[in-house]
């Protein structure tokens, strides 16, 4: 029998301080997360100051505590994982100083994971993967679809050229009056409404594979705006269920067109945006109409905001290519895959 291989990882590109400890890249031993989202819900969105002070507060209880519900040591450990980018460069930081002073202290590898790698490899949770493969990368400051032709590469084949989805999602909850962060909410509501306004798909119509969220952002703004000036009052249900009907439609229709250009055995949708209950049912009946050879993968709902758990899976493969980061890592808040011209 194989040594198992536990790996500690560590998340905090944004305003979750999150810990986990990881076996063979496939078992979550303890995944603590300590969420700041009360404290960021008064701003209406996350403020990087205040969310730097949480990860300061949180990050060692979150590290005792992860390696006490795992039932492991440091000694147990065949390296450490940590987020080094994109994010919060405050945030990340936090993270990289706990990942690197642990790493250092206890002489062991340290290993530099890409976030959005991380988002990715939170379906690995799942099922194993299987290549060529692409993924459905949506949050709130990500919408991309990136290709996998083999394990350990990414290459962007198409991106937001504006806002990104949950950003977008955030945007107009705050015209409708919801707390942050909105995108639940927007989903229960649309859900008890249609698609009466019929607001702008853009891009969907175009070759490439990029997608826009602004226009859409701007044309349910100003159609609130302008009935509270003739004093109309719209219906709300009716108002979150037009606009997400008009961002699934851009998300299904543009990874359709993707998937017809690059055949592939698994398509993974994953980001905070992934437990949409409306985007999950449209991929899945679109896949099965157009594309039934390819598997969707769902990222579980657990999983789909960010967390440490995924960073340790998404860090187990970068330990097997043999990934290390020296003592000078630093926060790469503007990290990215590499971008590549979409086959015609």
């Amino acid at each position: 029998m194989a040594t198992p291989l536990y790996l500690l990882a560590f998340e905090s590109s944004c305003d979750e301080t999150s810990v986990a400890v990881i076996k063979d890249g496939t078992e979550i031993l303890s995944n603590i997360i300590a969420t700041q989202i009360a404290s960021h819900q008064r701003f209406g969105g996350v403020v990087p100051e205040v969310a730097s002070r949480h990860h300061i507060e949180q990050i060692t209880k979150c590290t005792t505590e992860a390696l006490s519900q795992a039932g492991i040591g440091y000694d147990d450990l065949a390296g450490v994982a940590v987020t080094y980018g994109p994010g919060l460069v405050g945030s990340l930081l936090i993270g990289v100083t706990a990942a690197k002073a642990i790493a250092w202290a206890h002489q062991l590898p340290l290993i530099p994971v890409n976030h959005m790698a991380g988002h990715i490899y939170a379906a690995r949770y799942v099922a194993a993967f299987q290549y060529p493969m692409m993924a459905l990368l949506v949050s709130g400051g990500h919408t991309e679809l990136v290709y996998m032709p083999r394990e350990h590469e990414y290459q962007i084949i198409g991106e937001t050229r504006d806002d990104a989805v949950g950003e977008a999602y955030d945007k107009i909850g705050r015209v409708l009056g919801i707390n942050y962060p909105a995108g639940k909410t927007v989903d229960e509501w649309a859900h008890q409404g249609h698609d009466t306004f019929n607001f702008p798909r853009a891009m969907v119509k175009e070759a490439n594979l990029d997608f826009s969220f602004s226009g859409l952002k701007s044309a349910f703004i100003n159609t609130v705006h302008n009935a509270d000036q003739r004093g109309e009052q719209l219906n709300q249900y009716d108002l979150a269920a037009s606009f997400q009907a008009a961002v699934v439609d851009i998300l299904a229709e543009k990874t359709m067109k993707a998937l017809a250009q690059y055949p592939v055995k698994q398509l993974v949708l994953a980001g905070g945006v992934a437990a949409n209950s409306g985007v999950r049912a449209r991929l899945q009946a679109d896949l099965a109409r157009l594309h039934p050879q390819t598997e969707l993968l769902l990222a579980p709902l657990k999983l789909c905001g960010d967390n440490a758990a995924m960073i340790g899976a998404a860090g187990y493969v970068n330990y097997l290519h043999g990934d290390r980061a020296g003592w000078d890592l630093n926060a790469v808040p503007g990290l990215s895959f590499d971008r590549i011209t979409p086959l015609s």
